[in-house]
């Protein structure tokens, strides 16, 4: 199975509660960390909750 590696690339300041939620349930905190996740329907539904957050690469 695929891997993604998400980065967050912007601030969660400003957003709204629900999407920082999002952020925490990647894995991700701060401007510049990334995390490896699986490929699976449920973190990809995450990562389109916060596109304009996060950086999203396929790793094989």
């Amino acid at each position: 199975m695929t891997k993604l590696r998400v980065t967050q690339t912007r601030s969660a300041i400003g957003s709204k509660p629900k999407q920082r939620g999002t952020l925490r349930a990647l894995g991700l905190g701060r401007i510049g960390k990334s995390h490896e996740l699986e490929d699976t329907p449920e973190a990809r539904g995450q990562i389109a909750k916060v596109p304009h957050l996060v950086n999203v690469e396929e790793i094989a």
